[in-house]
């Protein structure tokens, strides 16, 4: 294939990224703004030696999958990937990128995939705006910005503040997060620490810090957590690594016999001080890899329950490495990325763990992202 070349494909399914895939003699096409079963005309961009990308020129023949996107800025802005995907053909989609990423990188099946679905839109609570002159998101595939007075994937309060141009950046800052739910509105430059209602309690959060970006799914996450917790041996006591301002283990530490917080954001770990109250909590203000270190000189006794929820780059070796040898008996593998989740699974697996379930969470509909909770039980 040449760069520039036209060609006429027929799309088959949907890449992690979020562009549809087709063939052409033999090589995969990624074509965004695709989807399955569309009869697309398009352009070769760059051309590698197992696959190229192709620049849509039109669609020949609309797969019934497709619909009309809710946002007009839709295909410019880079916020979104997958609004010309009807919901439901965007949950399958999300669960055959998350079984294919098992079966190509983890070398296994996995189970069944459970689905928690979502509100297709406006149920974002935390955003991040750019500001260069003027308020917006970032363009696919450019840093120019695209101007925005909504976005239909926002939270009310976050859509009812850019109508009302109430959102503006601090100074000296060209990116900043804002957080809405409910009564709570935060904003980097204006109240940035505050208070939001998840499930039955209040938690302290900071609208720089890392906080999930939507809390209805949250909500889920936890209650299946709770369920999953109920089967460990509580007189021992659960770890929450990586565990950010405490959420999880504010719901799930009370039954345990105590509680280990590991966090190397420090402004993230002060608050998970405030969220997770009780007797014998210790806190590890460490690295995965570091925190591996202390344990393997300080001789910790085992957890009953261990709740992992790492950054797209996943485990680090050292942190796989010890929970193979001397892993809990029960963990939660928190993902917002596949294929790191099925690098870590195999290695668990490997080392005398067995995947019991596996649910895939539709936290950002619109967009390709994925999370997904990994239940993992000794053999």
């Amino acid at each position: 294939m040449a760069k520039g070349e036209i060609f006429t494909v027929q799309v088959e399914s949907i890449a992690a990224g979020g562009a549809g895939i087709a063939r052409l003699n033999g090589k995969r096409i990624f074509i965004e703004l695709t989807a399955p079963g569309d009869r697309a005309r398009g352009r070769i961009g760059r051309d590698h030696k197992t696959w190229a990308e192709g620049e849509l020129l039109e669609i020949l023949e609309p797969s019934p999958l497709r619909t009309a996107p809710e946002c007009p800025l839709y295909g410019r802005c880079g916020g979104c990937s997958l609004q010309h995907l009807a919901y439901e053909a965007q949950i399958e989609a999300k669960k055959d990128i998350l079984r294919n990423a098992f079966t190509r990188i983890g070398g296994f099946i996995p189970p069944v995939i459970q689905v928690h679905g979502c509100a297709p839109f406006e149920y974002r609570n935390r955003v991040q705006f750019h500001f260069r002159n003027y308020l917006g998101f970032k363009e696919k595939k450019s840093g120019r910005l695209v101007t925005l007075s909504d976005c239909p994937v926002a939270d009310t309060g976050i859509r009812n503040a850019l109508k009302e141009k109430r959102i503006s950046p601090p100074a000296k800052k060209d990116r900043f997060n804002v957080y809405s739910r409910f009564a709570t509105f935060l904003s980097e430059g204006g109240i940035e620490q505050g208070r939001v209602s998840i499930l039955d309690r209040e938690l302290s959060m900071d609208v720089k810090v890392f906080f999930q970006s939507n809390a209805a799914m949250l909500e889920l996450l936890i209650k299946d957590l709770i369920t999953a917790a109920s089967a460990a041996d509580k007189n021992l006591p659960l770890a929450d690594v990586y565990c950010g301002v405490g959420t999880f283990a504010a719901f799930l530490g009370a039954g345990f016999s105590g509680v280990d917080l590991v966090e190397e954001n420090e402004t993230a770990l002060a608050l998970a001080r405030e969220n997770v109250q009780g007797e014998k909590i210790e806190y590890y203000p460490l690295s995965d890899t570091a925190w591996v270190k202390t344990l393997e000189t300080s001789r910790k006794k085992p957890w009953g329950f261990m709740v992992l929820d790492p950054p797209r780059e996943g485990l680090s070796g050292p942190l796989r490495e010890y929970l193979a040898r001397s892993g809990p008996d029960l963990a939660a593998y928190v993902s917002c990325d596949p294929a790191t989740l099925a690098r870590d699974s195999r290695f668990l697996c490997e080392g005398g763990y067995s995947l019991k379930e596996l649910t895939l969470y539709d936290f950002y509909p619109q967009t390709a992202h994925i999370e997904s909770l990994a239940l993992f039980s000794r053999r």
